[in-house]
This record gives C-alpha cells, sequence and structure tokens, in this order.
C-alpha cells in the first residue's frame, strides 16, 4: 500500500513485527519480515543499559481530556491519553522492572503478522531497566515530551526515554490514541489505530495529506495537554515537583517528529525540538518557530536535500539555532527500538540498513541528548558542532 505525499511517493509499511503505519516511512517499500543474517537473537533479553548517573524511575499515567472529544472516534467521548513517566531516581532499594509492553498490546500490535506464537511473549518481556515504585531524584529537571511513530506505541521510544532520565531529564512519553496499533486502558480496553484504518481507505492523495496533517496538529493538542497536566495547576503526577517548567523539549520520531515541530508552532511554552526521520505534515511557517532551536535528525536515504522537500522548506523557515543532521546506514526505524526487536526477534525488516544495532542506538540516544544539554540546560556540546572522528556515520547537512 502506498501514498503520495508531497509529489513522490512514500510508503506506508505493515511490518511484519510492529505496525509501522507511517505518511513519511522509506523511498522504497520494505518487504516482510525476513530471517536475520546473524544468529537467532532471543537472547537479547534487554534494552541497551543507560548510560547516565542515575537510576531510572517510571510510571504510567490514564489522562483524560475533558476538552475535546476523540477525533478518531468521536462516540468514544473525551480524548484519553497513556503517558509513561520516566525520571531521575536515588539509589537504593529498587523496585519491580517495569514491563516493556503488556502481553495484551504486544498480541494487539503483532495480530496477523505471520509470526510464531511466542512472539507476544517475546516482545512483551524484552527487559527494561526503569523500576516502579522508584524514589524521585532530589531537584529540578528539565522535561522531554516524545510522540512515537504513527501506528507505533509509545513503548518503542522506551531506549531513548530511559537513556534521558538516566542523565537527568524528566521524560513523558505518549500514546496518541487510536494512532497506535495496541493500546490498552486501565479498565481493559485494548484500542487499535483507527487513523490508520482511516488513512488507508481514504479516497485521495489530498485527503490522505489533510489527513495525515490533522495527525500532527491533534497530536500537538495532545502533547500541550499533558504539558498542562504535569506543570499546571493541581498536576496529575504525584513527582511533578521535580519538573522545571521553564526547560521542556518535544520529540518525536516520524510523525511524531512533525508533531514536535506543530506543538512548537502553537505551545511557545516548549522551549526547544526535535525530529527525527519525519516528513512535516504540517509545514513550519515563514515566520518560523520563534526563534527557537530545533534539531532535524534523519537517513541520508530519505531526508537528505532534495530528498524531502519538506525537510528543505522547514530548514529554510527555522529560524533558531539548528542541525541537519543525516544518519549513514540507518534506515527510517533505526531512531526507535525497532532495531533492538529485530534482535528479539530473530527477523530483519529493513535489509537496507548496515549500522549495528549498537550504532543505531548510540548515535540516536548521543545526539538527543547532546542537542537537549546545550539548549535546555546551556552547556555547550561540541558534537553539535560539526563531524566527529568518533561518530563518522553523522553527515553534517548545509543545504
Amino acid at each position: 500500500m502506498t501514498i503520495r505525499l508531497h509529489g513522490r511517493t512514500a510508503v506506508i509499511a505493515l511490518s511484519a513485527m510492529l505496525l509501522a503505519v507511517t505518511p513519511v516511512a522509506t523511498a522504497q517499500a520494505l518487504p516482510g519480515a525476513a530471517p536475520s543474517q546473524a544468529a537467532p537473537t532471543a537472547a537479547t533479553t534487554q534494552l541497551p543499559r543507560p548510560t547516565g548517573p542515575y537510576a531510572v524511575g517510571t510510571e504510567v499515567l490514564h489522562l483524560t481530556d475533558h476538552s475535546r472529544a476523540d477525533p478518531w472516534v468521536p462516540e468514544a467521548g473525551d480524548r484519553e491519553l497513556m503517558v509513561s513517566l520516566y525520571h531521575p531516581a536515588r539509589p537504593g532499594r529498587p523496585g519491580a522492572t517495569a514491563p516493556y509492553m503488556t502481553t495484551r498490546e504486544a498480541e494487539a500490535v503483532l495480530a496477523g503478522r505471520g509470526l510464531p506464537d511466542d512472539a507476544p511473549a517475546l516482545v512483551s518481556s524484552l527487559g527494561t531497566h526503569a523500576r516502579t515504585g522508584a524514589r524521585a531524584a532530589l531537584g529540578r529537571f528539565p522535561l522531554v515530551l516524545l510522540s512515537p511513530g504513527f501506528g507505533n506505541p509509545r513503548a518503542t521510544m522506551t531506549s531513548l526515554a530511559e537513556e534521558l532520565a538516566s542523565r537527568g531529564y524528566v521524560v513523558a512519553s505518549v500514546d496518541h490514541t487510536y494512532e497506535s496499533a495496541g493500546t490498552e486502558l486501565p479498565d481493559g480496553r485494548v484500542l487499535t489505530c483507527a487513523a490508520c484504518d482511516r488513512i488507508e481507505a481514504a479516497p485521495s492523495d489530498e485527503v490522505r495529506q489533510e489527513l495525515s496533517r490533522l495527525v500532527s496538529t491533534g497530536r500537538a493538542a495532545d502533547l500541550s495537554f499533558v504539558l498542562d497536566r504535569l506543570t499546571g495547576h493541581r498536576p496529575a503526577w504525584k513527582n511533578a515537583r521535580m519538573i522545571d517548567p521553564e526547560r521542556v523539549a518535544v520529540a518525536g520520531h516520524s510523525i511524531g517528529g512533525s508533531a514536535a515541530a506543530s506543538a512548537m508552532r502553537s505551545d511557545p511554552r516548549f522551549d526547544a525540538g526535535i525530529n527525527m526521520d519525519g516528513t512535516f505534515q504540517e509545514r513550519v511557517p515563514a515566520s518560523g518557530l520563534g526563534a527557537r532551536p530545533f534539531l532535524m535528525l534523519g537517513t541520508t536515504s530519505f531526508h537528505t536535500p532534495g530528498g524531502d522537500e519538506s525537510w528543505d522548506e522547514g530548514w529554510q523557515h527555522l529560524d533558531g539555532w539548528k542541525r541537519w543532521l543525516g544518519v549513514e546506514g540507518s534506515g527510517h526505524s533505526s531512531f526507535t527500538d525497532i532495531p533492538v526487536l529485530e534482535d528479539r526477534m530473530g527477523v530483519t525488516l529493513d535489509p537496507t540498513v548496515t549500522l549495528s544495532t549498537g550504532r543505531q542506538v548510540r548515535i540516536t540516544r548521543d545526539y538527543v541528548a547532546a542537542f537537549l544539554d546545550q539548549h535546555l540546560r546551556g552547556r555547550h556540546q561540541r558534537l553539535l558542532d560539526g563531524p566527529t572522528a568518533g561518530n563518522p556515520e553523522v553527515v553534517f547537512q548545509h543545504p
């Protein structure tokens, strides 16, 4: 299944492992899951360990925005969101390690993908490092909101969320309801991707483009609402006092990256933003984003000058500190947990990727953290000044 966006064909890849439906996917169709060329890797039992000085705590919030009906299933009533929070924690007796995702969510995500019967158990049992019940670290910390790719659950951003929390950030990873293949609510309902169905059934390219824009702007509203509930009057989280509301960033993968820009466009409380390999479904306005910093981090196979016109246009309109970084040998999902899940399952979803899983994880973590450290903490990062010998895969684009 393909859709045409901005004058070129973009692929919606229904991967055999995760429903990676995205209007901003790679420029060619990905095949179904093929056996990995490496040895079977069910022995990949954990996400990569966080590298920062803090232990990581986590808990899940169920939030309801009573000011909005759900845009995809209005009969469901008010907009509901599931949010995973990750925070710096104090050392001490740890609580239980949080599950990667629930078994029922994994079953929904993997349904009909032709994988072995134990596939949901393999995915849901992937080890994490964040612990429930962990005591919050003392101090006030910057806040980062994360938005996953279209069709992907918030769990696919876990490695990055844990890493940032270990480095001293509070992170809120948001499931945008009915835009994920599987979201389990506290009452036991497991919601699927109604928005994916709407886009797939769209009668024309123009309708698909408009629906994709509505995903981006709707997610911006979700992100602003989550920010309200974390930093406003009577916050929804018991540890909200550890958040510094004057230092807030928003980042996302694929259409979540577009949503990061949409959130900055509509809400001045977001101080900085990151788009990881996502076409801007709502274009960056000619007036810019209020001179706030923005990072574009993507593949060199598609998101290079001349490859995605929304990035060329967005780069010209960005009016603050900005970088356009390409990662050679990466794929559309390299900025998420999907490479780790491929190893876990012993399958290859994108045979064009030549980077090891370790390098994909390390590059994403290091450059995202460097951007946040520079712009939320005021600590100059040489990593962002230009190419480095230790990261030969990272290309500084200068269109």
